[in-house]
């Protein structure tokens, strides 16, 4: 990864521990600050970020997912060089106490989404309208799907929904009362051996054609719903969110309510659209949000004869990329096929391998780069899960201890 340049102002401890809060322990589901496994951080003059972590145990088979996040939060801050992590292991008394606040967590205070901890969540964002980010989302998640993964998709650009249609998703979304509390149904189609399940105000209207009058109040209140009352299978392997364009309400909510979620940003190569989306990125970054990387979108059109046409100028994705210090994840190729399957409801990433366009092998190649470096699924090998019972005896130990002590 391209780091940001050596010559701007460097982080204070406080925050590189403020992004680790984003860091979340797949199988506790609370952050490592909170967690106490985070334990302090070290900023040398040449932008050398160095952080100690404890995890439970020195052999988690967690700690690569641990490694790869807490990285590429603390690289997204501004001045940073390089990242150095020292490992060690939390005491059996650190042990107990990270327990114990798990624990309450799960038991005393309501998560503040229904997202299952261990889906990654991905935020394709764009600075502007019109540059395809709904159908990056589309078929980005048709792809991932198509290898087997589960994805959720949250279409939050809740006046601009066209995630239904692009999917091939009809019906309507259903709700129950569960225990007092509206438990929305999202609408769920099998692709090959994965699964889409989808969650969009285009499954809630009475048609595509209806506007919606609203405001940012009412447009964050449909987003938390999509967020706190829809019964997410927690086999779901990534959650993927089509934002509204640009750095408004509905984004930084998202940002608010989701923190541990990586943003994924939608250019052109036109500079124009460039620029803007640069704001989205400082948006993010703000609001202690992983940029996983850059799509450019529109990229080329490859005539039949072969001849390639850049009919929205060249460079854009690349220049965001080097400029924000960021990977450019994949440039996708102009084509009326791809216009033609989001009308549809057939993503053409899911045509075959043999018979693919160009565009449909930037999809899958794109989903590949996430599955395998940008954003890999969660490993669910337990290696804190298994030490409960454990915990359990320390817990009682300890709380005995203190019982003797206080009537002594």
């Amino acid at each position: 990864m391209t780091l940001p340049r050596d010559d701007g102002p460097k982080p204070t401890a406080d925050d590189v521990m403020a992004v680790l809060r984003g860091v979340i322990d797949p199988e506790l589901g609370s952050n490592i600050v909170e967690l106490g496994m985070a334990k302090g951080a070290r900023i040398d003059d040449d932008g050398l970020v160095t952080v100690k972590i404890a995890l439970t145990t020195s052999g988690c088979p967690l700690r690569a997912q641990i490694q790869r996040d807490t990285k590429a939060r603390i690289e997204s801050l501004e001045g940073v060089t390089k990242v150095k992590i020292d490992w060690t292991e939390l005491t059996a008394e650190e042990k107990s106490r990270t327990m114990a606040v798990a624990r309450k967590n799960a038991a005393e205070r309501a998560p503040d989404t229904a997202i299952p901890a261990t889906a990654r969540v991905l935020a394709i964002a764009s600075g502007k309208g019109g540059v395809g980010k709904s159908s990056v989302t589309a078929n980005l998640a048709a792809a991932l799907a198509k290898r087997g993964l589960n994805v959720g998709v949250i279409d939050a650009d809740i006046w601009g929904f066209s995630i239904p249609r692009m999917l091939g998703v009809d019906g309507r979304l259903a709700a129950a009362n569960d225990g007092g509390r509206t438990a929305i149904t999202p609408q769920s189609i099998a692709v090959g051996d994965g699964r889409l399940d989808v969650v969009s105000m285009g499954l809630l209207v009475e048609d595509e054609d209806s506007a919606l009058l609203w405001r940012g109040l009412m447009l964050n209140r449909a987003v938390q719903h999509f967020l706190e009352d829809v019964a997410w299978s927690d086999d779901l392997d990534y959650i993927l969110i089509d934002m509204p364009p640009g750095t408004g309400d509905v984004a930084m909510g998202l940002a608010r309510m989701i923190p541990r979620a990586e943003m994924i940003v939608v250019t052109t190569p036109a500079t124009a659209a460039q620029k803007v989306a640069a704001r989205a990125v400082s948006m993010a970054r703000k609001s202690y949000l992983r940029v996983a990387g850059v799509i450019e979108n529109m990229s080329v059109f490859v005539a039949p004869d072969g001849s390639r046409h850049e009919l929205f100028g060249s460079g854009g994705g690349r220049a965001l990329a080097d400029e924000a210090g960021l990977e450019l994840i994949g440039r996708i190729p102009i084509e009326p096929a791809v216009s033609a399957g989001g009308d549809a409801g057939q993503p053409i990433a899911l045509v075959d391998d043999d018979t693919a366009t160009p565009a449909g092998r930037a999809f899958t190649e794109i989903a590949e780069r996430i599955v395998a470096e940008i954003a890999p699924p969660v490993e669910m090998e337990s290696c804190t899960a298994r030490m409960f019972d454990l915990v359990d005896e320390a817990l009682a130990d300890f709380d005995a201890a203190q019982a003797a002590a206080e009537s002594a």
